[in-house]
């Protein structure tokens, strides 16, 4: 039986989320995961226990998965190492064979096999399924004087959010793997972020969700503790042009810019490594990550002002507030 204090703590925190879980109600979050989050059962179970929660209390969660980690460790065991430019992957025939194992058979299988044990009735897709997402190969890119051939890497020409809405109605919870085709039906590997952007515009989702590493954005990437905890569009760009965007943040600054450019109003982004961080930025103002949108000036002034020592922001007029999930 639990105590007095634990009892009012308990109906304190139900008051409190009490009027996120209105506002939020049958609204449609996207929630991007890196494949890091997958690497054991302990962090994999942690974030789908609060993926079920949202589901619970009537949030249309559409989740999806990267698998950067596993690609990487399956490619150095095949005896070749895969190689980046800017953040992304290039793809070569093995690197594809290699995206498709992991994405669409061991990472999707095990996110099922951890909602069923959760009672989430999640269904595994693909952009290949049902032709989700519409896809071209990228042409070869100049990078100064370089030609840079990405390979079986995809730019996305279309989402047909209908196919996700039907399960969404259905009362399910879609989990997508990143991998597409093109109209020949050749593969083709497209960055999770970017494919996670794409859907949440096509859904007018309420929020698109990255959930990664590292605690945010960060004003200095080699200082976790430089985090701003929300920014507009230009900001965003701002670092990205001071060169405080580095390796795996930038094609998420860039996804976070088509999502927001595309109509969703709020992107966060978010550690898996801080406990239960995906309830604290849905259901508190304060957040534990960033939150990036159109404009700074939009947010309510509980979002920009819960407490005046807890981080920064980055718009047009700097200062020491902190902004959070609402």
């Amino acid at each position: 039986m639990i105590g007095k204090r634990e009892r009012a703590i308990v109906v304190s925190a139900l008051k409190h989320a009490a009027p996120y879980i209105r506002l939020f109600k049958k609204k449609v979050f996207v929630l991007k995961a890196g494949g890091d989050v997958f690497v054991n059962p302990a962090s994999t179970r942690a974030l789908m226990e609060q993926v079920g929660i949202l589901y619970q209390v009537g949030i249309r969660v559409v989740l999806v998965h990267g698998g950067g980690p596993q690609s990487t460790e399956l490619a150095k065991a095949l005896g070749f190492d895969p190689k980046f430019v800017a953040g992304r992957r290039v793809t070569d025939a093995d690197s594809l064979n290699v995206a498709a194992m992991v994405l669409n058979g061991q990472i999707n299988t095990r996110i099922l096999a951890a909602c069923r044990d959760l009672q989430i009735p999640a269904v595994g897709i693909s952009g290949v399924d049902a032709g989700l997402i519409r896809a071209h190969r990228r042409p070869p890119v100049q990078e100064g004087e370089e030609s840079i051939d990405y390979g079986f890497v995809g730019d996305i020409d279309g989402v047909d959010a209908e196919v996700l809405s039907k399960q969404l109605d259905n009362g399910l919870m879609p989990v997508v793997s990143p991998l597409s085709a093109d109209a020949d039906g050749t593969l083709l590997n497209i960055n999770a972020d970017t494919v996670a952007a794409a859907i949440a515009a096509a859904l007018d989702a309420e929020k698109l969700i990255l959930a990664t590493g590292a605690p945010g954005i960060l004003a200095d990437a080699s200082d976790p503790g430089s985090l701003i905890s929300y920014l507009d569009r230009k900001g965003l760009e701002n670092l990205r042009a001071e060169g405080a965007l580095a390796d795996g943040m930038l094609p998420k600054a860039a996804a976070i810019t088509q999502a927001l450019e595309h109509g969703v109003q709020r992107v966060h982004v978010i550690s898996h490594k801080v406990e239960d961080s995906l309830l604290l930025e849905v259901f508190t103002n304060e957040g534990t990550g960033t939150l990036v949108v159109n404009d700074i000036g939009a947010l309510t002034p509980e979002e920009q002002h819960p407490g005046e020592s807890a981080g920064s922001h980055v718009g047009d007029n700097p200062g020491n507030t902190a902004g959070g999930g609402a």
